[in-house]
């Protein structure tokens, strides 16, 4: 009776696999066991069948394929329908994002191989093989959708992977996007740059929304291939990034694409040495596109990301690397990158280039169809940070107060990452009562290895720090590491460079642990360790740190290639403005500025425990800066002895 055989569903005696019981009744049996109303009948089913005799048996078999037929031929009637709609010669290249419960899609596998196997059956293999591909193609989309949203559903805020993950739609805070103009180099200093966007601000532009960056704009018709967006260090480009991909996978925006990959450029640089074809290149970066076994992505509608142009270490050779139509043939990842944006590769496919703006001008203007600019946070966004940052309001509304007191802080706070680091600084000197708060960029920095040092501490050593008490040994090792790199160019560190700055690689832990949220471990594309700070503000603060420190208390100058007689004051910042301004990149103008800062005596104070003795020479510093630099731009000078 039906009453025995559901009352057998409590039965945990004599269970069996029912999967290869099933796979010995073929395909037909393998849907059954896939619906979930059929595995609960079958698994009371089989209890029923391993306790009694085959005949009394029957009776049940019978009833429940009763039960099954209605439900199987509904299910399989519309899976076919939707093959045939898939064979037909009208549909499309591609196809359609399709939302599947877990149960539903495995179901969906099993009327697919019947199909598969009666078309083939019928000498019908064409059909089989374009059914097949389409079928795979649909399973990749949804493991690549899967897996990325494990991948970007959670932000780490500086905060090491062990530590407790913030969710990404509960604290993103929509950036302001603009259309950025050219994608020209542009000179002038990050950070003027950000009180240029203060002033652009109070003029009317159209927004720009994340999701809608491949949208044309207002009275345009060519349609966009390439978008680069650009933005300086901090302001939210890598987050723009993730928000984008997370939303795609999620379903929210972006239905028509199919396919989305993210190659940051930080690890196209491990590969600079290989070759590759396009497709093994691409497999390197998805695994899930190796199982799909894809060869032809131009019937797709596919999107590449390509994170980070700034920290690219390849030549980008568009005149000279040779030309390469073939997503099959071996060559290297230069020569790929190349083609691929230059249209020879996928012409159909989307692309999207985030960089610095120094950065730009790698890629030929005629590759670009349009450049945005992230500018950060606007006046109103700023507050909705904080707001969302802090349960407490009471707490979020003074640190908005006082950030609002410091031009310097309230205009650096446009940077999404300065935010995160006002906010860590300032709840904790809030809540402890300090009655000094950080005016100043290198206030704030400095405020930062300080607190993360004392929480260190207390976390290892198991005692509550009342003074700045630094680890020198650590700070140094650090500190030389971070502008060895820097100086390199270099934002991934190997092991190589670890023993290069005196740091004993089996200790690599012990200094990630020492400062979590300043420098953390990561695997590369090989599953190699390999090394990185939070943030390149935090790498550009720690080597300043280092060279200043190297000055007061070894006498040695640092920014001095030369290693001259002179060991003056005036001659190591000399030194330092030329070497920063020989940068076409820009990348030692922030160093720069924290090294100025720190020849305050008013900054000094703060690393009590690192120095041996004080220096000044603020009076002079100043004149030094703006007399070397007007060979670049007044503008660029003028903005690196500000607000430091």
């Amino acid at each position: 009776s039906e009453s025995e055989i559901l009352s057998d569903q409590s039965s945990q005696s004599h269970q069996t696999d029912l999967a290869s019981i099933f796979s010995v009744c073929g395909p037909v049996m393998y849907i059954c066991f896939c619906l979930p109303l059929v595995k609960l009948i079958c698994q009371s089913f089989i209890n029923v069948l391993m306790r009694k005799h085959l005949f009394s048996c029957l009776t049940y078999l019978l009833y429940l394929f009763q039960l099954l037929e209605e439900k199987i031929m509904t299910f399989v009637k519309n899976e076919l329908k939707m093959f045939k709609r898939i064979l037909s010669p009208e549909l499309r290249e591609g196809f359609e994002s399709q939302k599947q419960e877990v149960q539903e899609s495995s179901a969906r596998e099993g009327a697919l191989k019947i199909t598969l196997h009666i078309l083939r059956k019928i000498n019908q293999k064409e059909l089989a093989d374009t059914l097949e591909k389409y079928e795979l193609a649909v399973i990749c989309q949804r493991e690549l959708k899967s897996n990325l949203k494990k991948k970007f559903q959670c932000v780490f805020e500086g905060i090491a992977k062990q530590g407790n993950p913030t969710l990404l739609n509960k604290i993103y805070t929509e950036l302001y996007i603009t259309e950025g103009g050219t994608g020209e180099v542009n000179n002038e200093h990050e950070l003027r740059q950000i009180e240029t966007t203060t002033r652009k601000q109070a003029r009317p532009e159209t927004a720009i929304k994340c999701n809608d960056i491949f949208k044309p704009l207002t009275g345009q018709d060519k349609p966009i291939r390439t978008v680069m967006t650009k933005g300086v260090a901090g302001i939210g480009k890598t987050v723009s990034v993730q928000k984008f991909i997370l939303d795609w996978a999620e379903g929210k925006a972006n239905h028509d694409v199919q396919f989305v990959f993210s190659f940051p450029f930080r690890e196209l640089n491990l590969m600079k040495e290989d070759k590759h074809t396009f497709i093994e290149l691409l497999n390197h970066f998805s695994m899930e596109t190796k199982q799909s076994r894809i060869s032809n992505y131009n019937k797709y509608k596919v999107l590449f990301i390509f994170d980070g142009l700034d920290e690219c270490r390849l030549p980008l050779d568009f005149q000279k690397n040779k030309i390469c139509w073939d997503v099959t043939k071996s060559t290297s990842v230069d020569v790929l990158l190349t083609n691929l944006i230059k249209g020879n590769l996928l012409p159909s496919a989307l692309l999207w280039i985030t960089t610095r703006p120094a950065a730009a001008n790698k890629i030929p203007s005629e590759c670009v169809d349009q450049v945005t600019e992230v500018r950060g946070f606007n006046d109103p966004q700023k507050e909705e940070y904080f707001r969302k940052r802090f349960s407490d309001e009471d707490l979020a509304s003074r640190i908005i107060s006082h950030i609002k007191t410091s031009r310097s802080l309230h205009i650096m706070c446009h940077i999404p990452v300065f935010c995160w680091i006002s906010a860590t600084v300032l709840e904790h000197m809030l809540k402890h009562k300090r009655e000094e708060m950080p005016k100043t960029l290198t206030e704030m920095y400095t405020h930062l290895v300080v607190f993360h040092t004392k929480q260190k501490n207390e976390k290892y050593l198991g005692k509550e720090e009342t003074g700045p008490h630094w680890n020198k040994e650590s700070i140094l090792s650090l500190g030389k590491l971070a502008f060895q790199q820097l100086v390199k160019g270099n934002l991934i560190f190997y092991e190589e460079d670890l023993k290069e700055a005196g740091i004993d690689v089996n200790e690599a832990s012990v200094y990630s642990g020492l400062c979590t949220q300043l420098f953390k471990e990561e695997c590369g594309l090989y599953q190699d360790t390999v090394y990185c700070f939070v943030h390149l503000s935090i790498q550009e603060f720690l080597a300043a740190v280092y060279v200043f420190l190297s000055f007061i208390n070894n006498n040695e100058n640092l920014m001095d290639e030369l290693q001259t007689n002179n060991k003056s004051a005036i001659t190591v910042y000399k030194s330092a403005v030329d070497k920063a301004l020989q940068s076409e990149t820009g990348n030692l103008d922030l160093f720069l500025r924290f090294l100025l800062g720190l020849s305050l005596e008013s900054n000094q104070k703060h690393l009590r425990g690192l120095l041996t003795k004080t220096r000044s020479s603020s009076q002079s510093h100043e004149g030094t800066v703006k007399r070397r630099s007007g060979r670049i731009t007044l503008q660029r000078g003028a903005s690196i002895c500000s607000t430091v």
